[in-house]
């Protein structure tokens, strides 16, 4: 009789053990450049994400044009959760910024976890002569057209922020873009640009750094993190407001239960006291939702943010 011996068996005398395949490598794009705030909050949970997932969680830098190269290469992946983007504002701020995009900032995604909420700080060079909002004001409307801001680059929230800012309080400042919120506060820092608005994972480095001044915070209340530094609003450019949500999205079409999983992992983050450390040191504060309260988060911000990139008169061909 021959003995018919299936390929398990011939393994184990050959003293192979049987190897599962591997789960694929999870990808968080990252719209901007390293160093960047959404940078280095993605690099804050990815491996605790991976460890939840039992998968490998890689976070991978696609920049340039505002985030919209990463958010496009995102737009269009295989909606298998293996590809992910951590976007912010300038997700929702980019429908109303670009004349033409290629993808729909809504409809081309899919929410899948909130993380937190970030504000702003307006950061002036410590060469200009002014130490308050009221002060920066009067010295732009004396000096127009000289002083520059840097951003994170064209559409990206640092630009939207300022540019907002400038419409409302009646200065005429030049915008120089760069790569990401760390390349702009070196400029800053350096004196080569006069002002920035970063965010707070960008600006509270530099809180005692003689080199640059903290003028006001972007919010409507005070920043928790910067409780005395008053609002750009009741520093004399009422109505000013902007800030921003942090999360990550898909592509549209993903699977409920893929994204429930995600989304799952996420809170379960949000609730582990080192990664709330982490969040805390980088000016985030962090709200877990469920896919379908952020759905209608990005939503209502799509809308707030088209009124203020009118509002800035900012527009990218």
């Amino acid at each position: 009789m021959r003995k018919v011996v299936n390929a398990a068996l011939v393994a184990a005398l050959l003293g192979f053990a049987a190897v599962a395949p591997a789960q694929p490598v999870v990808h968080i794009v990252v719209p901007f450049a390293a160093g960047g705030v959404q940078d280095i909050v993605a690099r804050s949970f990815n491996a605790e994400l991976g460890a939840a997932l039992g998968r490998n969680v890689i976070v991978e830098n696609r920049a340039g044009a505002g985030g919209t190269i990463g958010a496009a290469y995102v737009a269009k992946s295989a909606p298998d959760g293996n590809t992910l983007i951590l976007a912010a504002a300038s997700h929702t701020i980019a429908g109303s910024l670009y004349a033409r995009l290629p993808y729909r900032p809504l409809q081309d995604f899919t929410a899948v976890a909130h993380i937190g909420s970030v504000d702003y700080v307006l950061m002036s060079s410590s060469q200009v002569p002014a130490r308050t909002v009221a002060e920066f004001v009067a010295y732009g409307k004396a000096n127009p057209g000289k002083l520059n801001y840097a951003s994170a680059g064209n559409g990206s929230a640092t630009h939207l922020s300022m540019a907002y800012f400038s419409s409302l309080a009646g200065i005429d400042m030049v915008h120089v873009p760069f790569k990401s919120t760390g390349e702009a506060m070196q400029e800053v820092l350096a004196g080569r640009a006069q002002a920035v608005i970063a965010a707070n994972i960008g600006a509270l480095p530099y809180a005692k750094d003689a080199r640059v001044r903290m003028l006001g915070s972007t919010g409507a209340r005070r920043s928790k993190f910067l409780p005395d530094l008053p609002t750009i609003a009741e520093s004399g450019v009422p109505g000013y407001q902007f800030d921003s949500w942090i999360g990550l999205l898909g592509p549209a079409g993903m699977p409920a239960a893929t994204v429930a999983q995600l989304n799952e992992a996420v809170a379960k983050l949000l609730r582990q006291p080192v990664i709330l450390e982490r969040l805390a040191k980088q000016g985030v504060e962090p709200r877990a939702m469920s896919p379908a309260e952020f759905t209608a988060l990005l939503a209502a911000d799509y809308q707030r943010m088209a009124k203020i990139v009118k509002a800035s008169g900012a527009k990218i061909d």
